[in-house]
């Protein structure tokens, strides 16, 4: 079994273990969370659109204050003690909302189901930051190349599965017995990590360097990406997708208002919408992503993304309709998933341990809100409460935005390969100390 398996997948007889397990968590944590997002959605498509950047607004500032407490945090914790502190703290909130989703006056739903938007959107960011940040301390650049598709798997199956559960049982159950059913699933992820191996090497389970609080300062990762070329770049790709994954949600919602009447309705089209990316993002990832990779590189892969959006926008241009709007969210949201994600995963591995979880938590939490932010504004402003432009013109505008993030991303990927070389050469055994003077090199 384990030679047939080796086939599928190029993983060695020592990282087996971790691999199931990286499987493991990562299904459980995206079942969970795709369990509340078609809820969350349809919460935001029950709001009028001049409400939603507000509620992006309150989004960015809940970030600002965990990510300072997340990065202190951190810098005091070890690995296997605050994973499973950040997840029982997911469980806390979810607990709450339970309770107040099923006791609440139809007045304090409203205010309730705001909140819980923002709430939803906030630990997202943080649930998948710090899976991959565990994700990239614990496998190495060459590990993470042949072993990060198969782990990605693990989270579509999970996302396919919590959007099918919530499908068909919102109806019968409700959304607050659904919240229960995700809080139940974190409870498990708290276990399961402390099953992870620390290292690769046969008889030994000591390596105090991953092991040790990461240290340095809650503001360290803000700081090190204003220093780094590099790591600046990555930022910026962030915020780009973000703010044009925004422009699509608006799109989404203003669509799905207009022809989905009540919030039973839109939870399920959006559940359906949901199942169709994963599916196809399973697809991609088990038959082509290892391979792509692998034959072309980085390069290919982190370009995907940004190419298909800009065809997608095109596309809303000159046809919009809900239609057209869910075949462009389901292929731009497959690209990202299953080709995106994982090769700006792998630009992470070059960086240093303190950098894989603080610069890692930034970017893809506050980071991923403040380009929310300057989508949901931006789109505010070009829109019917602004300049007054119509979904087509401001889809032309996204044409070009869309084609500088292509050039980003090429440049990002020579990056990351220059940086891997050099520090192959400097210390075969050991992380790039600084980033910044490997930059200069």
């Amino acid at each position: 079994m384990k030679k047939l398996f080796s086939k599928i997948v190029d993983v060695k007889p020592n990282e087996l273990r971790a691999l199931w397990l990286g499987f493991a968590f990562h299904f459980i944590i995206l079942t969970a969370y795709y369990i509340v997002k078609p809820i969350r959605d349809s919460i935001a498509a029950g709001n009028r659109l001049e409400t939603l950047p507000w509620m992006f607004t309150a989004t960015l500032v809940v970030m600002v204050i965990a990510n300072t407490i997340f990065a202190a945090i951190v810098a005091r914790m070890e690995r296997r003690k605050f994973i499973p502190f950040a997840y029982a703290f997911f469980i806390l909130v979810l607990v709450l909302f339970f309770v107040l989703m099923r006791t609440g006056s139809p007045s304090q739903q409203v205010w309730t189901g705001r909140a819980f938007y923002v709430w939803v959107s906030v630990f997202n960011l943080f649930n998948t930051a710090i899976f991959w940040a565990f994700m990239t301390d614990l496998f190495t650049v060459e590990q993470g190349k042949r072993l990060y598709a198969f782990i990605a798997v693990g989270g579509t199956l999970g996302a396919i599965a919590g959007a099918y559960i919530t499908k068909n049982l919102i109806r019968g159950m409700g959304p607050a017995n659904l919240v229960a059913i995700s809080a139940i699933l974190f409870a498990i992820v708290c276990f399961l990590v402390r099953f992870f191996p620390n290292n690769f090497t046969e008889g030994t389970r000591v390596v105090p360097a991953r092991e040790q609080p990461i240290g340095g300062t809650a503001w360290s990762g803000i700081t090190h990406i204003a220093r780094s070329p590099y790591l600046f770049g990555l930022a910026a790709a962030i915020m780009l997708y973000t703010t044009t994954s925004t422009w699509a949600y608006f799109q989404q919602t203003s669509l799905a208002r207009e022809a989905l009447k009540t919030s039973m309705d839109r939870t399920v089209f959006l559940s359906n919408l949901e199942i169709w990316v994963n599916m196809i993002t399973l697809f991609i990832q088990i038959f082509l992503t290892g391979r792509l990779l692998k034959w072309f590189g980085v390069a290919f892969t982190l370009i995907s993304l940004p190419f298909v959006s800009m065809l997608g926008f095109g596309a809303m241009a000159i046809a919009p309709s809900l239609s057209m709007l869910a075949f462009f969210q389901v292929t731009r949201r497959a690209a990202a998933y299953a080709l995106m994600r994982p090769s700006r995963e792998i630009l992470f591995t070059v960086l240093k341990r303190e950098d894989k979880y603080k610069v890692k938590s930034v970017t893809d939490t506050l980071g991923y809100r403040v380009g929310d932010q300057l989508g949901a504004w931006s789109y505010g402003g070009l829109g019917p409460n602004g300049f007054g432009f119509s979904l087509n013109t401001i889809s032309w505008i996204a044409v070009p935005v869309t084609a500088g993030w292509c050039v980003l991303s090429l440049w990002l990927a020579r990056k990351q390969r220059a940086l891997a070389d050099a520090q192959t050469k400097s210390a075969q055994s050991a992380p790039l100390s600084d980033i910044s003077a490997a930059e200069t090199a």
